[in-house]
C-alpha cells in the first residue's frame, strides 16, 4: 500500500542523491557537475528555460542505470525505481514545474553551495529527513560484498521510506557505490 507522498519531496531527495554522486563528489555515476554550474553552462543554451529539468533527467537517469548495474533487486524498489503510480505522480508534476523552474533554481543552487561531504547534513538542511531516519540509516548494513544496502521490509510505502531509501546512500563510499532497497511486504511486491 503507498500512502500519500509529497511528490516534490521526492524530486528534492532525487536531486540531492543526484548531485552527490556526481564525479566531483562521491564519484558513484559518470556525470560531473551536470547539477552545478558547469552543467548550466553546457546546457542552457540550447535549453534556456528548461536546462535545470533536462540536466536533472540526465543525471536522474545516468544515475539510475548505475545503481541498475551495481545491483538490480527482484521485486524491490529503490530510489530511482518507485512504485508506479508515484513514478506517475512525479511525471504529471515534471510539466507544472516547468511553468516555473525559478524555486528549483533556488533549491539547485543552495544544493551546490554546500560542501558535498555530508549527506546527512546536506539532507538535514533541506529538512528532507527526520533524525529519526537518519538514525535508522545509520545502523543499516552492507551486504557482503558491499553492492547494496537492504532496507528493512516496510508494511506501506510512504515518505519516510523514500527518505530513508536517500539516507542510506551515506551507506557508500567514495568511488563505491552501495544500492539501497526496500521490499514491500503484501501484494505490491
Amino acid at each position: 500500500m503507498v500512502e500519500t507522498i509529497e511528490i516534490t519531496t521526492i524530486a528534492k531527495l532525487r536531486l540531492v542523491i543526484a548531485r552527490f554522486g556526481e564525479m566531483d563528489r562521491a564519484k558513484w555515476w559518470n556525470t560531473k557537475g551536470m547539477l552545478a554550474h558547469l552543467g548550466e553552462l553546457a546546457v542552457s543554451r540550447g535549453f534556456i528555460k528548461t536546462h535545470l529539468f533536462a540536466r536533472a533527467r540526465a543525471v536522474f537517469a545516468v544515475a539510475a542505470h548505475r545503481c541498475d548495474e551495481v545491483f538490480n533487486p527482484p521485486d524491490a524498489y529503490t530510489l530511482w525505481k518507485l512504485p508506479a503510480d508515484i513514478e506517475d505522480q512525479l511525471e504529471d508534476a515534471w510539466s507544472q514545474w516547468l511553468e516555473d523552474p525559478k524555486p528549483w533554481a533556488e533549491f539547485l543552487e543552495k544544493l551546490n553551495e554546500q560542501s558535498g561531504d555530508d549527506l546527512f547534513e546536506t539532507l538535514r538542511k533541506f529538512d528532507l529527513v527526520s533524525d529519526q531516519v537518519v538514525g535508522q540509516a545509520k545502523r543499516l548494513k552492507r551486504s557482503n560484498d558491499s553492492r547494496s544496502v537492504r532496507v528493512p521490509d516496510v508494511p506501506e510505502f510512504d515518505e519516510s521510506t523514500v527518505a530513508l531509501l536517500a539516507a542510506a546512500f551515506s551507506r557508500g563510499e567514495s568511488g563505491k557505490l552501495s544500492v539501497p532497497y526496500v521490499q514491500i511486504e503484501g501484494p505490491e511486491a
